[in-house]
Protein backbone atom coordinates (compact mmCIF):
# COMPACT_ATOMS: atom_id res chain seq x y z
CA UNK A 1 0.00 0.00 0.00
CA UNK A 2 1.45 3.38 -1.00
CA UNK A 3 2.09 6.09 1.58
CA UNK A 4 -0.48 8.89 1.89
CA UNK A 5 0.16 11.94 -0.28
CA UNK A 6 1.80 14.70 1.78
CA UNK A 7 1.02 18.41 1.58
CA UNK A 8 2.88 21.16 3.38
CA UNK A 9 4.40 24.61 3.34
CA UNK A 10 7.84 26.14 3.10
CA UNK A 11 9.32 29.60 3.33
CA UNK A 12 12.25 31.74 4.40
CA UNK A 13 10.57 33.95 7.04
CA UNK A 14 10.20 36.69 4.46
CA UNK A 15 10.15 40.20 5.87
CA UNK A 16 10.06 42.35 2.75
CA UNK A 17 8.36 45.76 2.87
CA UNK A 18 4.58 45.65 2.80
CA UNK A 19 3.47 46.62 -0.75
CA UNK A 20 0.93 49.11 0.62
CA UNK A 21 2.84 50.74 3.50
CA UNK A 22 6.43 50.25 2.35
CA UNK A 23 7.37 49.18 5.88
CA UNK A 24 8.64 45.85 7.18
CA UNK A 25 7.41 44.26 10.39
CA UNK A 26 9.55 44.27 13.53
CA UNK A 27 11.56 41.03 13.29
CA UNK A 28 10.29 39.72 16.62
CA UNK A 29 6.71 40.17 15.41
CA UNK A 30 7.39 38.32 12.16
CA UNK A 31 8.95 35.38 14.02
CA UNK A 32 6.03 35.27 16.45
CA UNK A 33 3.66 35.15 13.50
CA UNK A 34 5.71 32.40 11.86
CA UNK A 35 5.37 30.18 14.91
CA UNK A 36 1.62 30.79 14.94
CA UNK A 37 1.50 29.79 11.27
CA UNK A 38 3.36 26.54 11.96
CA UNK A 39 1.08 25.77 14.90
CA UNK A 40 -2.00 26.25 12.72
CA UNK A 41 -0.51 24.10 9.95
CA UNK A 42 -0.10 21.35 12.54
CA UNK A 43 -3.65 21.77 13.82
CA UNK A 44 -5.29 21.62 10.37
CA UNK A 45 -3.47 18.43 9.42
CA UNK A 46 -0.73 19.57 7.06
CA UNK A 47 2.20 17.18 6.85
CA UNK A 48 5.27 19.41 6.64
CA UNK A 49 6.60 22.88 7.37
CA UNK A 50 10.05 23.67 6.00
CA UNK A 51 12.26 26.74 6.45
CA UNK A 52 15.08 27.72 4.13
CA UNK A 53 18.40 29.31 5.02
CA UNK A 54 19.19 32.79 3.73
CA UNK A 55 21.64 35.46 4.80
CA UNK A 56 19.97 38.54 3.33
CA UNK A 57 18.22 41.54 4.84
CA UNK A 58 14.75 40.57 3.58
CA UNK A 59 14.77 37.14 5.27
CA UNK A 60 14.92 36.20 8.96
CA UNK A 61 15.89 32.53 8.57
CA UNK A 62 19.68 32.68 8.73
CA UNK A 63 19.36 30.00 11.44
CA UNK A 64 16.36 27.89 10.41
CA UNK A 65 17.23 25.11 12.87
CA UNK A 66 16.66 27.52 15.77
CA UNK A 67 13.19 28.36 14.47
CA UNK A 68 12.39 24.70 13.77
CA UNK A 69 13.38 23.79 17.32
CA UNK A 70 10.98 26.43 18.65
CA UNK A 71 8.26 25.06 16.37
CA UNK A 72 9.02 21.49 17.46
CA UNK A 73 8.20 22.36 21.05
CA UNK A 74 4.85 23.91 20.02
CA UNK A 75 3.55 21.24 17.64
CA UNK A 76 2.53 17.60 17.83
CA UNK A 77 2.54 15.83 14.47
CA UNK A 78 3.76 18.03 11.63
CA UNK A 79 7.18 17.18 10.18
CA UNK A 80 9.83 19.91 10.28
CA UNK A 81 12.55 20.42 7.70
CA UNK A 82 14.97 22.89 6.20
CA UNK A 83 14.34 24.10 2.65
CA UNK A 84 17.23 24.28 2.20
CA UNK A 85 20.28 23.89 4.40
CA UNK A 86 23.12 25.43 2.35
CA UNK A 87 25.38 22.49 2.99
CA UNK A 88 28.39 23.71 1.01
CA UNK A 89 28.99 26.58 3.45
CA UNK A 90 28.23 24.62 6.63
CA UNK A 91 29.82 21.82 8.64
CA UNK A 92 28.00 18.49 8.15
CA UNK A 93 28.81 17.46 11.73
CA UNK A 94 27.04 20.52 13.13
CA UNK A 95 24.19 20.17 10.65
CA UNK A 96 23.60 16.59 11.76
CA UNK A 97 23.82 17.48 15.45
CA UNK A 98 21.37 20.36 15.10
CA UNK A 99 18.79 18.29 13.25
CA UNK A 100 19.26 15.32 15.57
CA UNK A 101 18.42 17.72 18.40
CA UNK A 102 15.28 18.90 16.58
CA UNK A 103 14.38 15.25 16.11
CA UNK A 104 14.67 14.68 19.86
CA UNK A 105 12.59 17.76 20.70
CA UNK A 106 9.90 16.75 18.19
CA UNK A 107 10.01 13.02 18.98
CA UNK A 108 11.05 11.96 15.50
CA UNK A 109 9.67 14.63 13.13
CA UNK A 110 12.84 16.22 11.71
CA UNK A 111 14.17 16.08 8.17
CA UNK A 112 17.10 17.71 6.36
CA UNK A 113 16.64 19.22 2.90
CA UNK A 114 20.12 20.01 1.64
CA UNK A 115 20.95 22.18 -1.34
CA UNK A 116 23.71 24.15 -2.99
CA UNK A 117 21.81 27.39 -2.37
CA UNK A 118 20.00 29.79 -4.69
CA UNK A 119 21.96 32.69 -3.15
CA UNK A 120 25.67 32.61 -2.39
CA UNK A 121 26.10 35.15 0.46
CA UNK A 122 26.90 32.38 2.95
CA UNK A 123 30.08 31.31 1.12
CA UNK A 124 32.17 34.46 1.64
CA UNK A 125 30.46 34.99 4.99
CA UNK A 126 31.84 31.71 6.31
CA UNK A 127 35.13 31.73 4.41
CA UNK A 128 34.45 29.42 1.46
CA UNK A 129 35.61 29.85 -2.13
CA UNK A 130 32.78 30.00 -4.67
CA UNK A 131 35.07 28.26 -7.16
CA UNK A 132 34.53 25.14 -5.02
CA UNK A 133 30.73 25.55 -5.04
CA UNK A 134 29.75 22.12 -6.42
CA UNK A 135 32.71 20.23 -5.00
CA UNK A 136 31.94 21.50 -1.50
CA UNK A 137 28.35 20.32 -1.73
CA UNK A 138 29.18 16.88 -3.12
CA UNK A 139 31.84 16.16 -0.50
CA UNK A 140 29.80 17.42 2.43
CA UNK A 141 26.70 15.53 1.31
CA UNK A 142 28.70 12.29 1.34
CA UNK A 143 29.89 13.05 4.88
CA UNK A 144 26.38 13.95 6.06
CA UNK A 145 25.13 10.57 4.83
CA UNK A 146 27.94 8.82 6.72
CA UNK A 147 27.03 10.71 9.90
CA UNK A 148 23.40 9.67 9.49
CA UNK A 149 24.30 6.00 9.18
CA UNK A 150 27.27 5.62 11.56
CA UNK A 151 27.55 6.93 15.15
CA UNK A 152 31.37 6.64 14.98
CA UNK A 153 32.99 7.96 11.80
CA UNK A 154 36.47 7.90 10.28
CA UNK A 155 36.59 10.17 7.24
CA UNK A 156 39.00 12.13 5.03
CA UNK A 157 38.11 14.92 2.64
CA UNK A 158 39.49 18.01 0.94
CA UNK A 159 37.39 20.76 2.50
CA UNK A 160 37.13 19.72 6.13
CA UNK A 161 39.61 18.42 8.74
CA UNK A 162 39.62 14.59 8.92
CA UNK A 163 37.64 12.61 11.45
CA UNK A 164 39.26 9.72 13.35
CA UNK A 165 36.86 7.42 15.19
CA UNK A 166 34.75 10.49 15.92
CA UNK A 167 31.64 9.78 17.97
CA UNK A 168 28.83 12.02 16.70
CA UNK A 169 26.09 12.77 19.22
CA UNK A 170 23.26 13.18 19.94
CA UNK A 171 21.63 10.51 17.82
CA UNK A 172 18.10 11.21 16.55
CA UNK A 173 14.90 9.38 17.46
CA UNK A 174 14.56 8.17 13.86
CA UNK A 175 16.93 5.38 12.96
CA UNK A 176 17.83 7.18 9.71
CA UNK A 177 17.27 10.91 9.73
CA UNK A 178 15.64 11.64 6.33
CA UNK A 179 17.89 13.56 3.93
CA UNK A 180 16.49 15.19 0.79
CA UNK A 181 18.27 17.18 -1.89
CA UNK A 182 16.59 20.22 -3.42
CA UNK A 183 17.30 20.81 -7.11
CA UNK A 184 16.27 23.86 -9.11
CA UNK A 185 17.06 22.67 -12.62
CA UNK A 186 20.51 21.10 -12.82
CA UNK A 187 20.38 17.70 -14.56
CA UNK A 188 23.56 16.41 -12.92
CA UNK A 189 22.21 17.20 -9.46
CA UNK A 190 18.98 15.29 -10.13
CA UNK A 191 20.93 12.26 -11.37
CA UNK A 192 23.35 12.37 -8.41
CA UNK A 193 20.49 12.54 -5.92
CA UNK A 194 18.95 9.36 -7.30
CA UNK A 195 22.31 7.60 -7.45
CA UNK A 196 22.84 8.35 -3.75
CA UNK A 197 19.40 6.98 -2.86
CA UNK A 198 18.11 10.27 -1.44
CA UNK A 199 14.78 12.03 -1.81
CA UNK A 200 14.52 14.72 -4.49
CA UNK A 201 12.72 18.05 -4.00
CA UNK A 202 12.20 19.76 -7.37
CA UNK A 203 11.86 23.53 -7.00
CA UNK A 204 9.55 24.72 -9.80
CA UNK A 205 9.07 28.45 -9.36
CA UNK A 206 7.53 29.43 -12.69
CA UNK A 207 6.75 28.44 -16.24
CA UNK A 208 5.43 25.03 -17.31
CA UNK A 209 6.14 22.23 -14.80
CA UNK A 210 6.23 19.73 -17.67
CA UNK A 211 9.68 21.08 -18.50
CA UNK A 212 10.92 19.47 -15.27
CA UNK A 213 9.70 15.95 -16.05
CA UNK A 214 13.09 15.10 -17.65
CA UNK A 215 14.73 15.89 -14.30
CA UNK A 216 12.37 13.43 -12.64
CA UNK A 217 13.44 10.86 -15.23
CA UNK A 218 17.14 11.56 -14.62
CA UNK A 219 16.55 11.15 -10.89
CA UNK A 220 15.01 7.75 -11.46
CA UNK A 221 17.74 6.72 -13.87
CA UNK A 222 20.34 7.73 -11.30
CA UNK A 223 18.55 5.58 -8.74
CA UNK A 224 18.68 2.57 -11.07
CA UNK A 225 22.37 3.13 -11.80
CA UNK A 226 23.04 3.44 -8.07
CA UNK A 227 21.27 0.17 -7.27
CA UNK A 228 18.18 1.75 -5.71
CA UNK A 229 14.51 1.18 -6.46
CA UNK A 230 13.37 4.36 -8.27
CA UNK A 231 9.80 3.88 -7.11
CA UNK A 232 10.92 3.72 -3.48
CA UNK A 233 12.75 7.06 -3.47
CA UNK A 234 10.58 10.03 -2.45
CA UNK A 235 9.90 12.92 -4.81
CA UNK A 236 8.53 16.34 -3.85
CA UNK A 237 7.51 19.37 -5.88
CA UNK A 238 8.20 22.72 -4.21
CA UNK A 239 6.14 25.53 -5.74
CA UNK A 240 4.88 29.05 -5.12
CA UNK A 241 1.19 29.59 -4.45
CA UNK A 242 -1.61 30.89 -2.29
CA UNK A 243 -5.11 29.72 -1.42
CA UNK A 244 -8.02 32.10 -0.79
CA UNK A 245 -11.79 31.78 -0.74
CA UNK A 246 -11.99 32.82 -4.41
CA UNK A 247 -9.53 32.60 -7.28
CA UNK A 248 -9.58 36.36 -7.86
CA UNK A 249 -8.91 37.05 -4.20
CA UNK A 250 -5.91 34.69 -4.30
CA UNK A 251 -4.44 36.57 -7.29
CA UNK A 252 -5.14 39.92 -5.66
CA UNK A 253 -3.46 38.88 -2.41
CA UNK A 254 -0.47 37.10 -3.95
CA UNK A 255 0.55 39.43 -6.78
CA UNK A 256 1.74 42.59 -4.96
CA UNK A 257 3.78 40.76 -2.32
CA UNK A 258 5.34 38.29 -4.74
CA UNK A 259 6.14 41.07 -7.21
CA UNK A 260 8.22 42.91 -4.59
CA UNK A 261 10.41 39.83 -4.10
CA UNK A 262 10.59 38.59 -7.68
CA UNK A 263 11.42 42.03 -9.06
CA UNK A 264 14.10 42.63 -6.44
CA UNK A 265 15.77 39.32 -7.33
CA UNK A 266 15.07 39.93 -11.01
CA UNK A 267 17.02 43.20 -10.98
CA UNK A 268 20.02 41.27 -9.63
CA UNK A 269 19.73 38.48 -12.19
CA UNK A 270 18.42 40.23 -15.27
CA UNK A 271 14.91 38.77 -15.25
CA UNK A 272 12.02 40.52 -17.01
CA UNK A 273 9.55 42.47 -14.83
CA UNK A 274 7.19 40.32 -12.77
CA UNK A 275 3.56 41.30 -12.29
CA UNK A 276 -0.09 40.37 -12.67
CA UNK A 277 0.17 39.16 -16.29
CA UNK A 278 2.83 36.59 -15.37
CA UNK A 279 0.93 35.60 -12.23
CA UNK A 280 -2.27 34.96 -14.20
CA UNK A 281 -0.37 32.97 -16.81
CA UNK A 282 1.36 30.75 -14.23
CA UNK A 283 -1.90 30.35 -12.31
CA UNK A 284 -3.48 28.77 -15.40
CA UNK A 285 -3.80 25.02 -15.98
CA UNK A 286 -0.31 24.66 -17.50
CA UNK A 287 1.52 26.99 -15.10
CA UNK A 288 3.46 26.23 -11.95
CA UNK A 289 1.62 28.46 -9.46
CA UNK A 290 -0.70 26.74 -6.95
CA UNK A 291 -2.88 29.83 -6.88
CA UNK A 292 -6.63 30.11 -6.51
CA UNK A 293 -9.58 28.85 -4.52
CA UNK A 294 -9.37 25.40 -2.89
CA UNK A 295 -10.93 23.57 -5.84
CA UNK A 296 -8.56 25.13 -8.35
CA UNK A 297 -5.48 24.46 -6.23
CA UNK A 298 -6.50 20.86 -5.60
CA UNK A 299 -7.10 20.38 -9.33
CA UNK A 300 -3.65 21.83 -10.13
CA UNK A 301 -1.90 19.54 -7.62
CA UNK A 302 -3.66 16.50 -9.05
CA UNK A 303 -2.81 17.56 -12.61
CA UNK A 304 0.84 17.77 -11.65
CA UNK A 305 0.64 14.42 -9.88
CA UNK A 306 -0.45 12.81 -13.14
CA UNK A 307 2.75 14.07 -14.76
CA UNK A 308 5.27 13.46 -11.97
CA UNK A 309 3.84 10.73 -9.74
CA UNK A 310 5.30 12.52 -6.72
CA UNK A 311 4.33 11.85 -3.13
CA UNK A 312 4.69 15.32 -1.61
CA UNK A 313 4.01 18.93 -2.55
CA UNK A 314 5.23 21.94 -0.59
CA UNK A 315 3.84 25.40 -1.27
CA UNK A 316 5.57 28.71 -0.52
CA UNK A 317 2.62 30.89 0.39
CA UNK A 318 4.64 33.87 1.61
CA UNK A 319 6.80 34.66 -1.41
CA UNK A 320 6.69 38.19 -0.03
CA UNK A 321 5.31 39.69 3.16
CA UNK A 322 1.54 39.30 3.46
CA UNK A 323 -0.90 40.20 6.26
CA UNK A 324 -0.82 37.56 8.95
CA UNK A 325 -4.57 36.95 8.94
CA UNK A 326 -4.49 36.25 5.19
CA UNK A 327 -1.67 33.74 5.62
CA UNK A 328 -3.55 31.99 8.42
CA UNK A 329 -6.65 31.74 6.19
CA UNK A 330 -4.52 30.28 3.39
CA UNK A 331 -3.10 27.65 5.75
CA UNK A 332 -6.60 26.80 7.02
CA UNK A 333 -7.93 26.33 3.49
CA UNK A 334 -4.91 24.29 2.40
CA UNK A 335 -5.27 21.94 5.34
CA UNK A 336 -9.05 21.58 5.54
CA UNK A 337 -10.20 21.99 1.93
CA UNK A 338 -7.32 21.19 -0.42
CA UNK A 339 -5.42 18.42 1.35
CA UNK A 340 -8.36 16.05 1.99
CA UNK A 341 -9.47 16.21 -1.67
CA UNK A 342 -5.97 15.59 -2.99
CA UNK A 343 -5.19 12.75 -0.59
CA UNK A 344 -8.45 10.99 -1.36
CA UNK A 345 -8.00 11.22 -5.12
CA UNK A 346 -4.34 10.13 -5.05
CA UNK A 347 -5.30 7.16 -2.88
CA UNK A 348 -8.10 6.29 -5.30
CA UNK A 349 -5.69 6.37 -8.24
CA UNK A 350 -3.27 4.09 -6.41
CA UNK A 351 -5.93 1.55 -5.43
Amino acid sequence: MSAPFEIGLYGFVENTPDPETGRSRPPQQRIRELLEEIELADQVGLDMFALGEHHREEYLASSPETLLAAAAARTERIRLSSAVTVLGSDDPVRVFQRFATIDLISNGRAEIMAGRGSFVESFPLFGYDLNDYDELFAEKLQLLMRLRDEPVVTWDGKHRPPLRDAAIFPRPVQERLPIWVAVGGTPGSAFRTGALGLGLALAILGGDPQQFVPLRDLFREGARRGGHDPDALPLSLNLHGFVADTAEEAIRRFTPAASVVMNRIGRERGWPPYGEAQVRRDAGPDGALLLGDPDRVAEKILRQHEAFGHGRVLMQATVGSMPHDQVLRCIELLGTKVAPVVREEVARRAA
